[in-house]
Order: C-alpha cells, then structure tokens, then sequence
C-alpha cells in the first residue's frame, strides 16, 4: 500500500507554554506560517506527539500546531516521575490548555485532528468553544464514557483470553474486578510509593493496551514502549487517572451535547473491526451532529488499516481548501 502521509517535516517554530500550576506545555508548529490553522490532539491520554503525526497535513494548506498534553511527551513536569502530582491534569485543565495556547500563537479559529482519546478532547473542546473551531477530523471515535471503559478494560477481554488473564490478575487482592473497577485499582498502584510496582504495572497496561488495539490480521503487537521506559509509565499513569475518573464528565455529556458542533463540518472516521470501541458511537454522534460526515471503513482496527489513513488524508485535504 501507498504511503497516504506527507513527505517528513521539521517543525519551523516550538516552545514551552507555561499553563500555570506549575506546568508547561511542549509545542510547536509545521508547514506554512500563512496557511490554515490546524490543531492535533493526540491519543492516550499520555501518548504524546510523534513526529510521523506531523505528516498528516498539507504543508503547503496547513499552519499544524502539535501540542503534548499535561505531563507527557516533552511537556513538563513528566508523568514518569512520582512526585508530579497529577491534582491539575483533567479534561478541563487541557481545554483550557487548547484555548491558552491557541491565543498565544494569535489563532482565531483552527481545525481539530485527533484520535482516540483525542477525539473526546476534541469533541469537549469543541462543544466549550464551538466559535474558535473551522472544522473537525476524528479517528477511532470515543467519548471515555462509562461503558467505553468497562468494555475496554473488560468486556473486550473475551476476545484476548490470555492476555486478559494476565492483565486482570496483576492486581494483588482484587483478581476478579472488570472495567472502572480494575482501571481504580490499577490507579491506586500507578499513583503508589512502590517504584517497582508501579513500573510493572505500567509494563501490564501496556502490553494489555497493545493486544487490543493491534491492527493487522495476524495481531502482532508493536511493542512500543519497550524502548522507553518512561514513555510507557506516563503513559499507564496517565491513562488510570483518566479513565478511573471517566474524564471528569458526566456519562453521555458529550453526545447529549452534540447540537452545539451544529455549523462546524467534520468527518469522523472509524474502522468496522475497532476492538477498543465498536462503530456505533461514532454513528451516534453523526446521527445527533448534522454537519458530520461518518466514513466506516471495513476491516480496519482502531486508527490502523487499509483505507483508514486515506479517508484521514481525504478529509484533512479537503478541509485544507476552505476558508
């Protein structure tokens, strides 16, 4: 298969943005100074920008901004570390983020990229502040709701039995617990004083994040944080604290509020074969959001799959040739 990306790019401007609390946001920006602004809100939460992400736009069409969120990637303090205190990193500390930064670059309104839990930033963003947004482009759509946890760290399990067996039975004391109970207590270990358990446990989250959202039909997993130990403990602490907390909005918020993205075009774009999170959310928020267009693309997995950077690509160029 073709590549669908563009050619690799280095960023023309970067910087730190302290966002008070005593945190500072990595960011930077590629393609044109004069082109379209654009936003991307990478996954996790936790994971960081990469710099295969800067790809994703026409660096010809797009002014991209890549921003780390709170306490990971190059942003700091770090994740990793355990006395970084977690207390003022929640889903309305990142809006908050988004909007202190977009007035920092002297942006009016940009267009929001993201997958996964990207795609709830993104949508909590966007219903907060419907005016600063041009359009939104979303992959693997999720909203962290309630029932998106416990599947994801409990029902999928059927599917990946020995993987699940080992993910469940990490946590001493509590062998049995499913979804936002096995997520609080793999928290309470991720945010402990025992440097090695948290490491473990950060290694388990991981390897059980990995074996779900494997992409190709053989399910091999990359095992990407082998090489970066704190990358990987961010990560997992990150994801807990997030997810155990159901991203500190009420369940279904994001959907019931969805007549606010009202005027605002989007595409989102979901593979059929997602086993992190089924296609019916993404259909559901197309149903409730009229200005959305729904691309579900058979046989792909979660962000991974033929046809999937495609319709991304698609989509991005498109938007890229409006105002």
């Amino acid at each position: 298969m073709a590549d669908a990306w563009y050619p690799p790019i280095e960023p023309y401007d970067s910087g730190l943005l302290d966002v008070g609390e005593g945190n500072r946001i990595y960011w930077e920006t590629v393609g044109n100074p004069d082109g379209k602004p654009a936003v991307f809100l990478h996954g996790g939460p936790g994971s960081g920008c990469s710099v295969g992400q800067r790809r994703s736009f026409d660096p010809q069409r797009y002014r991209a901004v890549l921003v780390d969120q709170r306490n990971c990637g190059r942003s700091l303090p770090h994740a990793a570390d355990h006395d970084t205190t977690l207390d003022a990193n929640t889903t309305h500390h990142l809006i908050a983020d988004l909007e202190a930064l977009r007035e920092h670059l002297g942006i009016d309104r940009w267009l929001i990229f993201g997958g996964s839990w990207g795609s709830t930033l993104a949508f909590a963003y966007a219903e907060r502040h419907p005016e600063r947004v041009s359009g939104i482009v979303l992959v693997a759509v999720t909203n962290t709701r309630r029932e998106e946890v416990d599947w994801l760290y409990g029902g999928v399990g059927r599917y990946f039995p020995e993987a699940w067996d080992r993910f469940r039975r990490f946590v001493d004391g509590a062998p049995n617990a499913s979804g936002t109970d096995l997520v609080a207590a793999y928290n309470l270990l991720l945010q402990g004083p025992d440097e090695r358990l948290r490491e473990d446990a950060a290694r388990a989250w991981c390897e059980w994040e990995e074996a779900v959202v494997a992409g190709d039909d053989q399910h091999r997993t990359s095992h990407q944080y082998d090489a970066d130990p704190r990358k990987w403990l961010a990560f997992a602490r990150l994801c807990a604290h997030y997810f155990a907390n159901h991203a500190w909005l009420e369940d279904g918020e994001l959907l019931a509020n969805a007549s606010r993205l009202r005027g605002i075009p989007g595409v989102l774009v979901h593979g059929r074969r997602d086993l992190g999170g089924s296609p019916r959310l993404a259909w559901q928020m197309a149903q409730a959001w009229p200005d959305a267009e729904l691309k579900i693309i058979d046989g792909a997995g979660h962000g991974e799959g033929a046809g999937l950077p495609e319709a991304i690509r698609a989509a991005l160029d498109r938007f890229a040739r409006t105002g």
